[in-house]
Order: C-alpha cells, then sequence, then structure tokens
C-alpha cells in the first residue's frame, strides 16, 4: 500500500493546528539510520487508509518528495477525542535485512460449524484479537487465520496451537490462551432434560395401557 507525503518546515503547536485546519495531518517518519522527518500528509486520504484493516499490519511504502520511496510501518495514530479527525501519526523506517515486531490481527474462521457450536450451543469467546509477531518485512502477514471448524466443547486454544506463516515467530511470553469455549448454563441444564425425553415417550403408551386394564 502506498503513503503519500511532503516534508513539513513549519512545527510546534501553532503550525500543527494550522495544518489541521488546512485538511492536513502532521507526522513523522522515524528509524534506520536517517534522522527524523517531519512530514504532512492528506487527511481524508489517510483517514481511509485508517479503516482499512491491512493498513495497521503492512509494509506500507511512503513516497516522499525529494527522496527514494521507503518502506515504513505505522506505529502510532492521535485521534480526537470525539470527531473523527486524525490528529498525528507516526511511521518507522524498516529495513530489508532487520526484523520486525508487529501487532498482526487474529481472523477467526468456521465457529458456527465447529461441534461446540453446532451441536452444543456453546459461546466462543476471543481472549485476544491480535498477536505480537517478529519477522522480516517480506514474511509480515496481513493476518493470521485461526480455524475452528474442529472445536469441541471445554476446548481452549493456546498460542503455540496458531499455525504461523513461515520466517514468523510469536512474540509473546509464555503460552496464553486465544480462544475459550462456554456452554450457558440453560443449555447445559437442558441436555439432560431433552436426553431422558425418549425414554419418558417410550414410557407412556405402556403406562397408559397399565392404566386401561384398571
Amino acid at each position: 500500500m502506498k503513503v503519500v507525503a511532503t516534508k513539513r518546515e513549519l512545527q510546534g503547536t501553532g503550525a500543527s493546528r494550522r495544518l489541521r485546519r488546512a485538511g492536513k495531518v502532521p507526522g513523522i517518519v522515524y528509524g534506520s539510520t536517517a534522522a527524523p522527518v517531519a512530514i504532512e500528509l492528506d487527511h481524508n486520504a489517510l483517514f481511509h487508509s485508517l479503516r482499512k484493516e491491512s493498513f495497521h499490519s503492512s509494509i506500507l511504502d511512503l513516497e516522499l518528495e525529494g527522496e527514494a520511496s521507503a518502506q515504513v510501518l505505522l506505529r502510532d495514530v492521535q485521534m480526537h477525542a470525539f470527531k473523527p479527525q486524525v490528529l498525528h501519526v507516526d511511521f518507522q523506517r524498516v529495513a530489508a535485512n532487520e526484523k520486525i515486531h508487529v501487532k498482526v490481527p487474529l481472523h477467526f474462521l468456521n465457529a458456527e460449524s465447529s461441534p461446540a457450536v453446532k451441536q452444543n450451543g456453546a459461546v466462543v469467546s476471543h481472549v485476544f484479537t491480535e498477536i505480537d509477531v517478529t519477522c522480516l518485512p517480506k514474511d509480515l502477514p496481513e493476518f493470521i487465520s485461526v480455524d475452528l471448524a474442529a472445536l469441541e466443547v471445554g476446548q481452549t486454544i493456546h498460542v503455540a496451537d496458531l499455525k504461523l506463516p513461515e520466517g514468523v515467530s510469536v512474540a509473546a511470553h509464555g503460552n496464553p490462551v486465544v480462544v475459550t469455549v462456554t456452554v450457558p448454563r440453560g443449555m447445559e441444564e437442558a441436555a439432560p432434560a431433552a436426553e431422558a425425553t425418549p425414554a419418558a415417550a417410550a414410557a407412556a403408551p405402556a403406562a397408559a395401557a397399565a392404566t386401561d386394564k384398571k
């Protein structure tokens, strides 16, 4: 994905306020061996890009006037407290041969067709919706899929159970739980009653026959 920016000469609170009134967003690019560069971006273009999940977890091509295109990561976004307005944005340069540390979203698939949900009416809870990973820029995935098709009642999925793309490793400490499965109390109580129903139905005709003989 591409980001277009221009260098920002004036800095400070007053200059940033004037930029925002003009439909621009102040920002900064830092990292690698180059010095930090103050930049400005078009607000509307940036705002729409920020609505895309991939913009937050992909290597971006930053086009900056007078410089060659650079690969960057979005590192921080400051939003207005109640307006749909971007106040400031930070990008970090990345080097092709240096590993990066990034939060990547998790996409949970096929929960509805799993035995836990389909047969038992269980509730699947996502403890995490994103995970810290380390990898080279070329190996960075936009997301990591978590297939829940075989999920059973009482089962938990841990970080170690995730299938990671080649070249990607988890940066989390330990082996935290990612997904849990629980059956609502009402469903647990209904299950024994449902199991007893066929037997009760079979006994009913016999009981009726005994009553008629009397």
